[in-house]
């Protein structure tokens, strides 16, 4: 399993098994093969997320507003051609908000599962802290202050989680050990 899991890692990175175009859509395919049946409104909002974050889809809006710009002159920048920009927009900006918000609660709550899952399985972390996305705002500023408190007492006390890696250093600034 665990060769398996780095031989695919591998060809990600397009280390041995090639690489490319071909490799990516061989592995999306193995990816979405093994993947549950999502609901076609889960498809819709992840497929038209991923798009709209790409710098091809901002270059065709722009285009697009510069085009419509283009033809102002044509029109002699009349309220028609005003309300067909002000119309498209608000009614593209109306649903992308439903989609993305969509897309974002799934990946938020994604997120949030994972983290449970990683606290759950550690020796030592409050299991109270599991569902924190549920308590008030006043319980969760008191928390938060509690471990600014905790981080305040590790950066005093000299915890070596405190300080900055040698790596993090700046170029040539000191070095960590001789040289």
């Amino acid at each position: 399993m665990a060769g398996e899991k780095f031989k695919l890692a591998q060809a990600v990175r397009g280390g041995e098994g090639g690489g490319g175009p071909g490799e990516v859509a061989r592995l999306r395919r193995r990816v979405e093969a093994g993947r549950a049946p999502r609901p076609f409104f889960t498809r819709i909002s992840q497929t038209v997320a991923s798009y709209a974050g790409k710098p091809a889809t901002f270059i065709g809006a722009a285009g697009v507003i510069v085009a419509w710009a283009l033809t102002g002159p044509l029109f002699g920048f009349n309220d028609t051609w005003q309300l067909i920009i002000n119309t498209s927009t608000t009614i593209v900006t109306f649903l992308m908000v439903f989609l993305i918000q969509n897309s974002q609660n799934r990946d938020t709550a994604a997120l949030q599962i994972k983290l449970d899952e990683l606290i759950a399985r550690l020796e030592g972390p409050r299991d109270a802290l599991l569902d924190l996305e549920d308590l008030d705002e006043e319980t969760l500023e008191r928390l938060r202050l509690e471990y600014a408190l905790i981080a305040d007492t590790a950066r005093d006390s000299g915890d070596e989680g405190a300080a900055p890696l040698p790596s993090a250093r700046a170029p040539g600034g000191p070095s960590a050990g001789p040289g």
